[in-house]
């Protein structure tokens, strides 16, 4: 089975507020090849972003029955997997247990098809690790991404982290484009 790393983010400028710019990224990872994406909307969430990219990425894809990992900062879009809220969520009507409508319910419908025929594993990563500060405070981002996650070498949490670094900086480019 072909294995695929997938990074992703979503960003929001301004996203507490009626008008905002909102961008995604994501890099797609096979046997040494890379593939990056990004783009964005006008007036949207950051959740909704983060979601984007993802949805990007998998449609990116050509083929099915792969072996994927799937690296965000977003525990929006991780837990929802792990701890299957979707489930949940599709036997309630796609309502909230607080019983409201489902956030982005058209976008969590679109993920779950994009991965049906696939084999995929979520791993949550902090956000921005600085890899040229600390070692002790990169150490101690390690220890906790694998706590959460599991085994990997602090070479693979490092090549993580910067594969996830960059996808901020593809979730920016959008938002730096429409800015000017």
């Amino acid at each position: 089975m072909k294995q695929i790393n997938i990074y992703t983010d979503g960003a929001c400028s301004g996203n507490q507020n009626d008008n905002n710019i909102g961008g995604w990224g994501c890099i797609l990872e096979y046997a040494g090849h890379e593939k990056e994406l990004w783009g964005g909307e006008i007036n949207t969430t950051n959740n909704r972003m983060e979601l984007m990219a993802l949805i990007k990425a998998l449609s990116a894809l050509k083929e099915k029955n792969l072996s994927i990992r799937i690296f965000s900062d977003s525990s929006y879009l991780v837990n929802c997997f792990k701890e299957q809220w979707y489930v949940k969520w599709q036997m309630n009507g796609w309502k909230t247990s607080g019983k409201a409508p489902v956030e982005n319910k058209e976008l969590w419908m679109e993920l779950i098809e994009l991965m049906k025929d696939q084999e995929v594993k979520f791993y949550l990563v902090k956000g921005h690790v600085n890899l040229e500060g600390s070692e002790a405070k990169l150490k101690a981002a390690y220890m906790k991404f694998i706590d959460h996650n599991g085994m990997f070498s602090l070479e693979e949490f490092r090549t993580i982290v910067q594969k996830n670094n960059r996808a901020d900086e593809l979730a920016n480019v959008y938002i730096n484009e429409k800015r000017l």
